[in-house]
This record gives C-alpha cells, structure tokens and sequence, in this order.
C-alpha cells in the first residue's frame, strides 16, 4: 500500500482503476446525448459504437465518437509508456491499465456494464504502444475492407494480427514473458468474442457490406 497520499497516484492499482473508469466513459451516448441525437442503444445494431453512432446519419458524431473511444485507451498506455519508469511502474501496469480502459468500455461501470465492441479503444491502446503498430493495424483494417467490403471481418483479422505484428517487430517472447505482447492477445480474444454474432452472420452470409443501406433511428 502507499506510505501517503502523494504516492497514491503512482500505485499499479489507482492507476489500473483510473484507467477503468476512463475507459468506461461510452462517448457513443456522450456525444449523441450532447448533439441532441438518439441513443445509439436504441437503434440499428444497438451497439454504443462509431459504427452505429453513423448510422443515425451524422458524421461528425461519429468520428467524434471514434477519435474519444481510441483516446481513452491510448491516454493511459502512453502515459505511462513515456512516463511510468520514472515512478517505478513496469510494463506490467502499463498492460493492466491498457486491459482496464479496454475493459471499461465492453462493460463500463457508468453505463449498466453494457458497452461496445472495442474496436476503436484496442486501436487507442495500440498506437499508445507504438504508433507503427497502430498504423500496421489500420492499414490492415482498411485492405481488408476494402478488399472484402466487410467492418466486421476487417476488426477480427486486425484483432488476430496485432500481436504477431508486435512479435515480428521484434519482440517474440511468450505473452507469460511479455505483459505487453499478452495484453495484445487478451484483447484480440475479446475482441473475436464480442464479434461472435458477426462471426455468425459472416459463415451464414447475412453480414451487411460497407455502403449498404443502414438502417437508420
């Protein structure tokens, strides 16, 4: 425990729970509660995410929504990527707090633990770890998609490749050895997962293709 209230800032377990409750921000209702539009929980795939905040035809929500979703991950992971050495903070925390904001937007605190899909956070906690990698996986997600004209196919291959790209960059060490290159596997495991009924409409062919009609609220 902290010897006072100066160090309770620099604790692993303060920091893993601010990053928690920063990740439990859902700005997909935030910003659609702020711009006077319907709940994203209440129409098309009621997923409170940047994909179903465009469907209510507003762009601007919804790259407001992309760029404060991908924010709250990547706050605290390079925070404490530049800065966490000097207060005794390990690679280790610096997981557990890209795991806690990633966490806190599936199932956040403030919102009845009903989040999104954590696409947009998983990429805010990539490029905190390296903006190369964060670019490698946004380049992915744009051939894919464009390629097979599918949102959901384009996330599960970035979600599966993000850590064979980090080994490949250089760190190939067993995630058990390595928290950064575990914390890349867990996300791409609950990422796979909290795709798991686009995973059904894909092997059905019921999945709908980027610039079909979307259903709007």
């Amino acid at each position: 425990m902290p010897e006072n209230i100066a160090d309770l800032g620099t604790h692993p377990v303060f920091v893993v729970l601010l990053s928690y409750l920063l990740g439990s921000l859902s700005f997909a209702v935030i910003v659609s509660r702020f711009m006077g539009l319907s709940d994203p929980r209440s129409y098309g795939s009621q997923n409170p995410g940047a994909t179903n905040v465009l469907r209510s035809g507003n762009k601007t929500a919804a790259v407001l929504t992309l760029l404060f979703d991908a924010l709250k991950g990547w706050l605290p992971v390079y925070g404490l990527m530049k800065y966490g050495a000097a207060y005794g903070l390990s690679d280790g925390t610096v997981a557990m707090a890209g795991l806690a904001a990633f966490l806190g937007h599936l199932y956040p605190v403030f919102f009845k633990f009903k989040g999104g899909k954590g696409v947009a956070t998983a990429l805010g906690v990539l490029m905190g770890i390296n903006p190369l990698l964060g670019a490698a996986i946004v380049l992915t997600w744009i051939g894919v998609a464009w390629f097979f004209r599918y949102s959901s196919l384009a996330a599960l291959l970035s979600a599966i490749l993000a850590p064979v790209y980090y080994a490949l960059g250089g760190d190939a060490a067993w995630p058990l050895q390595n928290p950064i290159l575990g914390l890349l596997c867990v996300m791409g495991v609950l990422l796979v997962w909290r795709h798991r009924e686009n995973v059904n409409r894909l092997l059905a062919g019921k999945e709908s293709k980027l610039g079909s009609k979307k259903e709007t609220p």
